[in-house]
C-alpha cells in the first residue's frame, strides 16, 4: 500500500522572504542610529526633520502639531517641484535636499525623522497621523 502524497508547501520563513523580496519591502530605509548626510544646518539636540514633497496631500494637521511639539523644524522639500512649508519655516530645496533624502533612503513622503545630536532616533514614512509620532504626543 503506499502512502498518499502530501502537497509540498515552502515552509513560513522561506514564503514570506520571497513575499518581501517580491514587493520591494527589503529594500533599506531610514535607519534608525545613523547620522545624517551632510545638510546646511547645525545641529541642535533634539529635532525635527520634515521631508515632503508637492504630492503629499494635505498635510496641514501634520504641520500644525509639528509646529507645536517645540522642537526645532528642518524642512527639506526634495524633488524637483517646489511645495510651500508653514510660516515661518524656509525648506531646503534643490539637488542638495534631494541627495540628502536620497542618502537617507526614505521610500515616501512625508517623511518625520526625530534626530538627537545628528543621529537618527525615530522615523515615521508615508501615512501616518501626527498621533503616531510619540515626540507631538
Amino acid at each position: 500500500m503506499s502512502r498518499p502524497r502530501l502537497p509540498i508547501r515552502p515552509a513560513p520563513l522561506t514564503l514570506l522572504l520571497l513575499t518581501l523580496g517580491m514587493s520591494g519591502l527589503t529594500s533599506a530605509r531610514v535607519r534608525l542610529g545613523d547620522a545624517l548626510p551632510p545638510h546646511p544646518w547645525q545641529d541642535s539636540g533634539r529635532e525635527l526633520v520634515v521631508l515632503y514633497s508637492h504630492d503629499c496631500g494635505d498635510i496641514g494637521p501634520l504641520w500644525t502639531a509639528l509646529t507645536q511639539a517645540g522642537l526645532p523644524i528642518r524642512a527639506v522639500n526634495p524633488e524637483d517641484v517646489p511645495a510651500p512649508a508653514p510660516g515661518g519655516l524656509s525648506p531646503w530645496r534643490g539637488e542638495d535636499a534631494t541627495r540628502f533624502s536620497r542618502a537617507l533612503k526614505v521610500s515616501a513622503y512625508p517623511a518625520v525623522l526625530l534626530v538627537q545630536d545628528g543621529r537618527v532616533l525615530n522615523a515615521w514614512e508615508g501615512d501616518f497621523v501626527a498621533g503616531d509620532v510619540p515626540a507631538l504626543k
